[in-house]
C-alpha cells in the first residue's frame, strides 16, 4: 500500500508513504476524523485557503471546478409539505451517537408526543451503560434502522415522522418554516444556527463544553429548555423526551424570545452590524 501512487485533481502524483501517518491506518481515529471533515467540506459554500491563486493556480482551479454532487434533499421536500412550526428536528452533531436503548427511548418519546419530527440517527455505540457519543460518523458506514428502533415504529409514525441516517443539511433544515423545535447537543455551531433561524431549542448536551453552552442557552439566552439526564450516564427517558417536546412546542414565550434573537443576529451581520464591523476592523488591523 505505501508504494501506491495517488492522483488527486490539481495535485502532482503522491505516494501513499508521503501521506500523514494516521491516514495509513484505518484503526486510527484521526483517519475517520479526516474523512468526516472532507465529507463536510464538499457541503460548504466556500473554503478559505491559506494561499493565493498565483502560487497554486492548478490546485485552486481544480477546487473551483469541483462538483460536490447532489445531496439527498428528500428531507427538505418532506419538510416543505408540513404545516408551519409543526416539526421537531433532532440532530446531535457529527459525534452524537447513542446506545440502542437510548435511541428507543427517544423514539418512544417522539411517538407519545404526537408531534411531527425529522430525526437524524447515527450508527449506535455498542457499549450499553456507557456515556453516549463519541465517534464521528464514518462515510459509508451503514446500519439497519429497523433493527435499532422499536418494532413497528417506522410504520406507526409514517407520514408524521421521518428518520434519516447520519446527516442532514442542517442550515437548510432549520430555515424551513415547518420546523418548530430543534433538539440539539448544544455544540456552539448548532446553537448559532438555531438562533439565526429563530427556532426554539431543547438542550441535550453530550460532551466537551456543551454542558456550559446549555446553561447559556437556558439561563441567559432563554431560547431553550434542558432535558433531565441521569447523572451517571446521561440517559434520558421517553417520558422526559415527550415532556420537553410538548413544553417547547407549546411555549409562546420561548418562541417569541427565539424570534427576537433571530432579528438581533441578522442585524449583527448587516451592513453596519456589530459582527460586520468587528470583522472589518480585524481585516483592517492586518493591513
Amino acid at each position: 500500500m505505501v508504494g501506491m501512487e495517488m492522483r488527486v485533481p490539481g495535485n502532482a502524483p503522491l505516494k501513499a508513504v508521503d501521506m500523514p501517518q494516521p491516514m495509513l491506518d484505518r484503526e486510527d481515529l484521526a483517519y475517520w476524523d479526516t474523512l468526516d471533515y472532507c465529507m463536510y467540506l464538499s457541503k460548504a459554500r466556500g473554503i478559505i485557503v491559506n494561499s493565493f491563486a498565483e502560487l497554486e493556480a492548478v490546485v485552486i482551479n481544480a477546487m473551483a471546478r469541483a462538483d460536490a454532487g447532489t445531496d439527498n434533499k428528500e428531507c427538505l421536500r418532506w419538510l416543505d409539505e408540513q404545516p408551519s412550526r409543526s416539526v421537531v428536528y433532532l440532530c446531535f452533531g457529527s459525534r452524537g451517537s447513542f446506545t440502542v436503548s437510548q435511541l428507543r427511548e427517544i423514539a418512544n418519546g417522539l411517538e407519545r408526543s404526537g408531534h411531527r419530527f425529522l430525526w437524524v440517527v447515527k450508527r449506535p455505540v455498542e457499549e450499553e451503560g456507557t456515556k453516549q457519543v463519541h465517534e464521528a460518523a464514518k462515510p459509508g458506514d451503514d446500519f439497519d434502522l429497523a433493527s435499532v428502533l422499536p418494532k413497528g415504529f417506522m410504520e406507526r409514525t409514517k407520514g408524521r415522522g421521518m428518520v434519516v441516517k447520519a446527516w442532514a443539511p442542517q442550515v437548510e433544515v432549520l430555515s424551513r418554516e415547518s420546523v418548530g423545535v430543534f433538539v440539539s447537543h448544544c455544540g456552539w455551531n448548532s446553537v448559532l444556527e438555531g438562533v439565526v433561524a429563530g427556532v426554539p431549542m431543547i438542550a441535550w448536551p453530550l460532551y466537551a463544553e456543551q454542558h456550559v453552552n446549555r446553561e447559556v442557552m437556558v439561563g441567559e439566552m432563554k431560547v431553550a429548555v434542558a432535558v433531565d439526564q441521569r447523572e451517571e450516564d446521561g440517559f434520558v427517558s421517553a417520558e422526559e423526551v415527550e415532556k420537553r417536546v410538548r413544553e417547547v412546542m407549546e411555549s409562546k414565550e420561548i418562541g417569541e424570545r427565539s424570534l427576537k434573537l433571530k432579528r438581533m443576529a441578522l442585524a449583527a451581520v448587516g451592513e453596519s452590524g456589530s459582527s460586520t464591523t468587528a470583522l472589518a476592523n480585524l481585516v483592517q488591523s492586518w493591513s
